[in-house]
């Protein structure tokens, strides 16, 4: 993912104060660094002070072909130098109003004597005087940016900025993404139903339909050894209870090795998978085995949403770019006696982000869904969380998005992913809020908090993001 910065300066200013250009670079060149120690590669093109060095250097940028555009306002410099540069990258800009230090040493600066020394330094201090120039220029060109506001040593600004970063990888991300979408919807589940057209659209997404008899072709040619490798990998991610048949081990390893045969011959980095088939196909007995297959892509940043959940297999992606899992969940209690929400899912799971080790369990019936098979139970960890809900309305995409805590205390021994969630706002509230946005009733919850995070991606793919709390 690359990284596009230029400082902007005033070449007048150059021979008139001695040693304010080099400065000044030195302050870019701290945070192409800092920029870099976050995993971007930076394309640095210095300081751009005039309208000629403005062309070459969108020509360097472009050429590059950078994923987002960090304007460094180092000290006044003429909009005339920037809109260049800014036009014909026509990438995400993020405007740099940083400062040296938090304020003017003003006794120190009064007691320089010599004005033209004082106003060098004044110089090295003053970025704010461009903002307004630079917003009213590119609000009258229709070039959406935003600003970064603060100064160098403020751990607040390298957070922005590397939310911004993080962004943008995460775009990246999705722009090259592909989703396998396998089998069909859960009759019926009018929420889960999406318009693939509008996923492409809104995230850059490739949809790659793909097919159970792949599945089914690749699950029959498994040999014994890949089993027992399986089964040796399933024992090693999970906590196998006693309870889990050997029959039915073997079943659920087969498929899973189809699975990630299926996902390597298709470059997928999501899915999203429904069948039902007739009693006692073979259709039937892959779909009902699929779980702990699927648990283990997802753990391995292949995310995998049951249900032909499209829209939440988006979103599980999203939180798995960002580095915080994305298990795949539904509501499934409200519990008023401790103000929390209880939300879990059959499967697949994130096992990455589980409190303690994940337990594949035996489930005599899936609620709603034929046939019978080994499920996940599991805990997400306890304390922050971030929900994340892909959402398909009347006229566009957008991300619901809300943050709250995993806590300790009872859940449902079910053989699901069971876990009790605060809100600063309340359940009742939190309840109300989310679900008049209307979203389906799946979502993706991730830990930590990384709202701010994503608002930023939705900036970057203009998609409106709401935020619940």
């Amino acid at each position: 993912m690359k990284v596009g910065l230029f400082g902007i300066g005033l070449d007048t200013y150059w021979p008139q104060f001695e040693g304010l250009l080099e400065r000044l670079e030195g302050y870019q060149q701290q945070i192409a660094n800092k920029m870099e120690s976050f995993g971007a590669e930076v394309v640095n093109v210095g300081l751009v002070d005039s309208p000629v060095v403005a062309r070459e250097k969108a020509q360097v940028l472009k050429t590059e072909d950078v994923d987002i555009l960090f304007l460094y306002v180092s000290t006044y410099a003429l909009s005339s130098t920037v809109l260049p540069v800014v036009q014909k990258l026509k990438c995400p800009t993020i405007i740099l109003n940083i400062q040296p230090v938090a304020a003017i040493d003003y006794k120190s600066f009064n007691k320089l004597g010599d004005r033209g020394a004082m106003t060098g330094e004044w110089l090295a201090h003053c970025q704010a005087c461009s903002v307004p120039e630079l917003a009213n220029v590119f609000n009258r060109s229709g070039i959406d940016y935003e600003f970064v506001t603060g100064y160098l040593d403020e751990q607040a600004v390298w957070d922005d900025i590397q939310d911004w970063i993080d962004a943008a990888k995460v775009a990246k991300v999705m722009a090259n993404n592909r989703l396998g979408v396998l089998g069909h919807y859960y009759c019926g589940m009018l929420d889960v139903y999406a318009d693939l057209t509008k996923q492409s659209a809104a995230f850059g997404t490739h949809i790659e339909i793909v097919e159970m008899c792949e599945v089914k072709k690749y699950r029959d040619a498994a040999t014994e050894t890949e089993v027992e490798a399986k089964i040796a990998e399933f024992r090693s991610a999970f906590d196998v209870i006693d309870a889990c048949e050997q029959s039915e081990l073997v079943r659920a390893a087969k498929t899973s090795i189809a699975l990630d045969k299926l996902v390597e011959n298709h470059n997928l980095g999501s899915m999203a998978y429904y069948y039902e088939g007739e009693t006692a196909n073979d259709y039937e007995n892959i779909v009902t085995s699929v779980i702990a297959g699927n648990t283990l892509l997802t753990g391995k940043n292949v995310p995998v949403a049951g249900e032909y959940e499209v829209k939440n297999a988006q979103a599980m992606k999203i939180m798995d770019a960002f580095g915080v899992g994305g298990s795949f969940s539904e509501f499934y209690a409200m519990d008023f006696n401790d103000d929390i929400v209880i939300l879990g899912h059959d499967g697949p799971a994130h096992f990455a982000i589980a409190e303690g080790k994940v337990q594949l369990v035996p489930l005599p019936v899936y609620h709603g869904k034929p046939g019978k098979g080994l499920s996940i139970q599991m805990t997400v960890q306890h304390g922050p969380v971030t929900l994340l809900s892909v959402v398909e309305g009347k006229d566009d995409v957008f991300l619901l998005v809300a943050e709250g805590e995993s806590v300790q205390g009872p859940v449902l021994h079910i053989g699901n992913t069971n876990s009790r969630y605060r809100f600063s706002i309340g359940a009742r509230a939190f309840m109300n809020e989310w679900s008049k946005q209307g979203p389906s009733h799946h979502c993706a919850i991730g830990v930590g908090h990384i709202a701010n995070k994503i608002e930023k991606l939705g900036n970057l793919l203009n998609l409106r993001v709401v935020r619940i709390c």
